[in-house]
């Protein structure tokens, strides 16, 4: 039988997740920088994972619920910690700049729904899987074992790609080239991959307790990372400020991590993007 979702604790996990965003919200206006709400963003899909778990009526018989919960909790405080510290001291980020120029006058209310709102219902859906299996009472399977294995390599892959990125940025060489080495030499956003790896793994989870209908989440983080505030909109004017992105994009997979391209000729013995 499939796993349901129980309407008061569902409510609640949504109502952490507004909570948290609302809380976001004040210190954004008050900062007048939305961008803060990335750093949150992991905390309030964990806020949902975790009440949920706590309320629904087979917490107390719930096998997966400790280490499950651990694991998400690992991920968002991970992700959290470094988005933090990435962003200390900069201005508002260029993509919410952008929002904020669109809908001037009055941003600082619209925000509170076309930024802060919006996050927390995504942050609702994508926890969907984590909530389903922390609290349900089916057994173990091998897709635990599975799903929990591959949670694990996400999640080192991306706090990986963020420790080489934050690393490559700290030189001073770095303004204006374009990082091509270590798992940023198999994929353009290898960071972006490990996090939808993770939340993939989590789906097995909750599939193996019985609730594959929340593929929703996996999906929807899926799309978020690659047509919405991932990797379209962050090399949307990346080429304007590093020119060697470029040839970075020719040679280097966007997403999922594979094979380089070799450069080759063409007819007039120009060098151009290629596969080897």
């Amino acid at each position: 039988m499939s796993w349901m979702l129980e309407a008061p604790a569902a409510s609640l996990a949504l109502a952490c997740c507004a909570a948290l965003a609302f809380a976001t919200w004040v210190a954004s206006v008050i900062k007048r920088d939305a961008s803060i709400v990335d750093s949150v963003w992991s905390v309030m899909i964990f806020g949902a994972a975790l009440a949920y778990a706590l309320m629904a009526s087979s917490s107390d018989t719930a096998p997966r619920r400790e280490w499950l919960i651990a694991l998400v909790a690992a991920w968002a405080l991970r992700l959290c910690a470094h988005i933090t510290w990435r962003n200390h001291g900069r201005p508002e980020d260029r993509r919410y700049q952008a929002i904020r120029a669109r809908n001037e006058p009055g941003y600082a209310w619209k925000s509170l729904y076309l930024v802060f709102g919006l996050q927390a219902a995504l942050a609702w859906v994508v926890a969907l899987p984590a909530m389903a299996a922390a609290s349900a009472d089916a057994p173990h399977t091998m897709l635990d074992v599975l799903g929990a294995g591959i949670a694990i390599t996400g999640l080192a892959i991306e706090a990986l790609a963020d420790f080489q990125l934050a690393r490559f940025l700290s030189r001073r060489e770095a303004r204006g080239a374009v990082l091509d080495t270590g798992l940023w030499r198999y994929s353009r956003h290898p960071n972006y991959f490990g996090e939808c790896v993770f939340w993939w793994g989590i789906w097995l989870v909750a599939l193996s307790a019985g609730a594959g209908w929340t593929v929703i989440g996996p999906l929807l983080m899926t799309v978020l990372l690659l047509k919405v505030s991932g990797v379209t909109l962050l090399e949307a004017d990346i080429a304007g400020r590093r020119p060697a992105y470029v040839d970075y994009v020719r040679r280097t997979n966007a997403f999922i991590p594979g094979p380089r391209k070799a450069p080759v000729e063409d007819g007039a013995g120009r060098i151009n993007g290629g596969h080897a």
